[in-house]
């Protein structure tokens, strides 16, 4: 495996007042930070997928935040900005657990709340890292693992949920390959996901989302891993669209469903799947790749961004907490006091 300096796509420049983001939709194809100023500018990221992934865009929101309260805003603005963070996704809880967190410290001071945005960003990446150690066994020695969309470095203040245990599994000596779905409409397992696992040395293989299927037939994938955007306290997951299809196959070919997530990511607040608000984007991104438009003007198209795994279909969830197996409800509870 290639040593390189880790991935860390959301930063802080202290000496310029500035948050800076790796430039997502760029990638793979050029490496660009952005540098923005305002939260306005940070919110506008989110919005666009400059910036992605649950646990990442909560770490940008809580910069968005500080970079305000050092450039003079008082409690009252400070609050008006969070509440507008907080809206930029409506699906992945993260965004919202950490403008709360932020938000709890608003009479504080502008150190105070930088400090505080710090130490999200430092508790994400050890939390992944933490993730990666407890579910690396799960995966099978030289295991073929099939992961959607990205969850990764890229998706994380660093080292990646999903492709965190395969990191780590890689780091322990394991020979484990990926499989990457594509991940339409955005692509983040072709663009993403694929660079992220080249550019760390680990083995990776693009495929289109429907061929995941067939592979399992033929006995070329041995598990399945992926991130989440909110989990509910019955264990019903919330992941890109594409997700429960994926779960649905490896049921039917008993294969293992594994679901990486922070603790941020579970709402235990929310019952079940079904109240987990879901994210509708605009249909152009669904007919258009880059300015090629590949479907019939006029012709509509649908852009749930996100789709819920039930339960039951998982077969173990993995936080910086503990893995977490059926029953849920109980599992998850028995954590929760546990940081």
């Amino acid at each position: 495996m290639t040593h390189r300096e880790p991935l860390r796509p959301v930063l802080y420049d202290e000496s310029r007042d500035l948050v800076r983001l790796l430039d997502q939709r760029k990638l793979p194809g050029e490496e660009t930070w952005l540098e923005l100023a305002t939260a306005d500018g940070v919110a506008e990221a989110i919005k666009t997928l400059a910036v992605r992934g649950a646990p990442a865009i909560g770490v940008a929101a809580a910069y968005g935040v500080a970079v305000e309260a050092r450039r003079g805003a008082g409690p009252a603005q400070l609050r008006r900005v969070a509440a507008m963070l907080a809206r930029a996704r409506p699906t992945a809880i993260n965004l919202a657990w950490a403008v709360k967190r932020i938000s709890a410290r608003l009479d504080h001071g502008a150190a105070a709340l930088l400090a505080e945005a710090h130490a999200i960003r430092d508790e994400d990446e050890a939390a992944c890292r933490r993730m990666g150690a407890l579910g690396a066994p799960l995966l099978p020695r030289g295991a073929t693992v099939l992961t959607h969309c990205n969850a990764g470095a890229l998706a994380t203040a660093g080292y990646g949920t999903a492709l965190g245990v395969i990191r780590a599994a890689r780091e322990a000596g394991n020979p484990v390959t990926v499989l990457a779905d594509e991940t339409r409409p955005f692509f983040q397992g072709a663009r993403l996901t694929a660079w992220e696992l080249d550019r760390d040395g680990i083995p990776v293989t693009v495929l289109t989302d429907g061929m995941a299927g067939w592979l399992m037939q033929r006995g070329e994938i041995q598990c399945v891993v992926v991130g989440a955007d909110r989990i509910a306290a019955n264990g019903d997951v919330a992941n890109k669209i594409g997700t429960y299809g994926l779960a649905v196959l490896a049921a039917h070919h008993r294969l293992p469903f594994y679901v990486a997530a922070p603790w941020s990511t579970v709402d235990l607040e929310t019952a079940t799947g079904a109240g987990i608000p879901i994210e509708e984007r605009p249909s152009e991104e669904v007919v258009l790749i880059g300015a090629q438009r590949i479907a019939p003007v006029g012709v509509p198209a649908r852009y749930p961004a996100f789709d819920v795994t039930p339960g039951e279909l998982v077969s173990a969830i993995v936080t910086e907490r503990g893995v977490v197996r059926a029953p849920y409800p109980e599992g998850l509870r028995a954590i929760a006091g546990g940081g």
